[in-house]
């Protein structure tokens, strides 16, 4: 019996925690007869909540852009911005006035890219600048987490489960112990009364009070204490706290805020007019500046309407080149922001409450239904075991 409970104690720990994060998709028929995992299921939810700690405690989007360095940023993506310069320029005015451009001396077109090609570093420059002054305007980090975290809960797992495996399989060795024990209690109770019913509610009861004891005993207590004057004992995870930190700082800095999430945010998100705002106030701008010796032309040529339209079509050229642009900078950003060690650092600083909040709210609202589960099982198991003994 103690060795039968140890195996309840373990297998219903293994399948509560893989019920928390398969299947990644409904399996079964909507709505109730199935079952999805409680992460994936609630990925909304948990992605909030996870972000919610994430960029009130961990990163500030404004100290972030700070770091970079506007004019270091136009250096490091120069060449190919002489190109995408040269590229747009080409491209509309062949778009506007073909036979315009064509007739236009070689030394026209030449001084023309490079006048504009001149001031192209400048204007990047300002816009990065106003970027990382008014950062809150044109990025919505919160919103470009959750975004990421549901569109593919695969990566919410990979983001609870690799910082939490010790803690995985701390619930699932913690199943064989208590089970053992449990199993001896019930070995002498069955003992004395031989009552059948021993057997299922003793499983109902390893299977429920072995998953409690063991997703408590995770977080609780935030700091060491000592039982019984000589055994001391703290959370899993509270314990584990600067592993826990290195890990979720390299994930978030590797996965989730990353240069290529961030360009997709500022470019396709929420506040993304803000920013092609900008790039078409400097772009139309620059223009302005250094097409004075074919402006003349063109606009006589195309029409005034024409020539705003052209500077328009010239803006949204240049924000859609802006990704395979701003790439050649990747590395630099990477190590400017420095994410992934400011989320070190500042992780290592919460309060005991605060750091369980990054995993404790994947197990709470939820939890009870892994507890019943394991309950469940244990009691079939039991009724199993009567059923063995009867025959």
């Amino acid at each position: 019996m103690p060795f039968i409970a140890a195996l309840i104690g373990y297998v219903t720990k293994r399948v509560a925690i893989e019920m928390m994060f398969k299947p990644v998709e409904f399996v079964g028929i909507k709505p109730f007869l199935g079952w999805q995992g409680v992460l994936p299921a609630n990925a909304r939810r948990m992605a909030s909540t996870a972000t919610e700690m994430l960029t009130h405690n961990l990163v500030d989007p404004k100290e972030i852009f700070s770091r970079l360095d506007p004019e270091q940023v136009a250096r490091e993506i120069e060449q190919p911005l002489l190109r995408v310069v040269e590229d747009v320029t080409r491209e509309v005015m062949e778009q506007y006035q073909p036979r315009l451009w064509e007739v236009l001396p070689n030394t026209a077109q030449a001084l023309l890219l490079k006048r504009v090609q001149a001031e192209a570093p400048r204007a990047i420059a300002k816009i990065m600048r106003e970027i990382a002054d008014n950062i809150e305007d044109v990025l919505d980090l919160q919103h470009m987490v959750v975004e990421n975290l549901v569109r593919d809960k695969a990566l919410l797992n990979r983001l609870i489960r690799d910082i939490s495996r010790p803690e995985m399989r701390f619930i699932a060795k913690s199943g064989i112990f208590f089970g053992f024990v449990l199993g001896c209690v019930q070995l002498i109770i069955w003992a004395v009364t031989k009552s059948p019913i021993v057997l299922p509610l003793f499983g109902f009861l390893i299977g429920w009070l072995t998953d409690w004891l063991a997703l408590k005993m995770i977080f609780l207590p935030r700091e060491p204490r000592t039982f019984f004057g000589f055994y001391t004992w703290q959370g899993v995870f509270q314990k584990r706290r600067d592993q826990v930190a290195a890990d979720y700082g390299d994930m978030i800095a590797r996965e989730i805020i990353t240069i290529p999430n961030l360009i997709e945010a500022v470019l396709k998100g929420p506040k993304s007019d803000r920013l092609f705002q900008l790039i078409t106030r400097e772009v139309q701008k620059t223009i302005d500046q250094q097409a004075s010796i074919v402006k003349p032309f063109v606009a006589v040529a195309v029409g005034t309407r024409r020539f705003q339209e052209m500077k328009q079509t010239a803006a949204t050229k240049a924000a859609e080149r802006v990704p395979e642009t701003i790439r050649h900078a990747e590395d630099y950003a990477i190590n400017a922001l420095d994410v992934r060690n400011t989320i070190v650092d500042r992780m290592r600083k919460l309060t005991a409450l605060e750091f369980e909040q990054l995993l404790r709210p994947a197990f709470r609202q939820d939890e009870w239904k892994l507890i019943a589960v394991g309950a469940i099982i244990g009691g079939l198991v039991g009724e199993l075991q009567v059923l063995l003994l009867l025959h």
